[in-house]
């Protein structure tokens, strides 16, 4: 198992994953293509998740409170609607070696995500680590996916994490089942796939339907300093060194690549509209998925007609112009920058039709 990946490699992903970056033509289906279906889109949709400081989502917001902008140049909503239906869960588990460490700790929390699902949700189980392997298809039966959680089994030893590679193949499994689709990974963030898969993933991610929302199993997995508060090893640990002991070089080596892990998983998450979340042990776990469970829900609904047919990735930005205000109620002004009591999630890109 890799902890870390080439500098040159992070720096790439971080370019591809602007949202205004233009992506090659040959990642578009040629229209020379006898194969080739040409789809007409009238409009583009916009999945938001708005959230108060406490992190609970912010309900009775109007349409009148949001602007969107392609490309920095707001455009007229056309649709506008507070979504709250049942929901579609991917739940994607990371079972490589490291994870084993954590003794399964992370998947018996994962029950306060099944408890915090309602009537209706439906959920699937995807494990991975050198390749996606489904362990229960889409059920709002909670008991089997309780049951499906007990049996995971995780790799032991060194082998690969591809996360990237499992991404891309669970987005193009969920391409046509219709509905809001929320895949919820538990993940280190280590990966070790090969680079073609991370070329490919940032265009899946920034103009898919699918949202990730990600928690970080890294939390349990970081050494504590060798020693006290100043992180500074006494005479006697230098003159007695434990046999566990970690030398500073790995120990730096590792958090490096810890960094570098968290930073994929924010990239990945921030690219579709969703979040990661980074507890730092199991006792934050239940928290975190009590919120999940209220996330995968609720979300506004917004849509547009694209301004231009030109075949290229557009930008997204959302912004929230005001508190949630009582029907009837005159909306204020356009603020020029997003309310700052709100965090407001949504994709970063679409790709315009031709």
């Amino acid at each position: 198992m890799r902890l870390q990946r080439p500098a040159a490699s992070l720096a790439l992903l971080a370019t591809l994953f602007l949202p205004a970056a233009p992506y090659s033509s040959a990642q578009q289906p040629s229209p020379q293509s006898p194969a080739s279906i040409r789809v007409e889109v009238n409009r583009v949709n916009v999945g938001v998740i708005v959230t108060d400081a406490q992190g609970k989502f912010v309900e009775g917001l109007r349409q009148q409170d949001f602007h969107v902008f392609d490309d920095g140049v707001e455009q007229p909503l056309t649709n506008f609607a507070a979504m709250d239906e049942p929901a579609q869960i991917v739940l994607l588990l990371e079972t490589g070696p490291a994870v084993y460490l954590l003794e399964g700790s992370h998947v018996r929390a994962a029950s306060s995500l099944l408890d915090g699902l309602a009537p209706g949700d439906r959920i699937a189980i995807v494990a991975y680590a050198d390749r996606p392997s489904p362990l229960l298809d889409f059920t709002a039966d909670l008991p089997s996916a309780a049951a499906a959680l007990s049996s995971l089994r995780f790799n032991l030893g060194f082998g690969q994490l591809n996360l990237a590679s499992s991404l891309i193949a669970l987005y193009d499994s969920l391409a046509s089942l219709p509905g809001k689709k929320t895949i919820v990974l538990l993940s280190t963030g280590v990966d070790t796939s090969p680079q073609p898969a991370w070329d490919a993933l940032p265009a899946r991610l920034l103009t898919g339907d699918v949202r990730i929302l990600a928690v970080s199993l890294g939390g349990e997995l970081r050494a504590p300093p060798p020693t006290g508060k100043s992180g500074k090893r006494s005479k006697q640990d230098k003159k007695n060194p434990s046999p566990n002991a970690v030398s500073p070089e790995k120990a730096a080596a590792a958090e490096q690549g810890f960094a570098e892990a968290d930073a994929r998983l924010s990239a990945i998450t921030a690219a579709t509209g969703g979040r990661v979340f980074f507890p730092k042990g199991p006792r934050e776990y239940p928290a975190v998925y009590a919120q999940i469970a209220q996330l995968v829900r609720h979300e506004y609904s917004l849509s547009f007609a694209p301004p231009a047919r030109d075949g290229h990735v557009h930008s997204l930005e959302v912004r929230v112009s005001s508190a949630p205000t009582p029907p009837g109620t005159p909306s204020a002004p356009p603020a020029p920058a997003t309310h700052p009591v709100y965090r407001v999630d949504h994709r970063r890109a679409y790709l315009a039709p031709r």
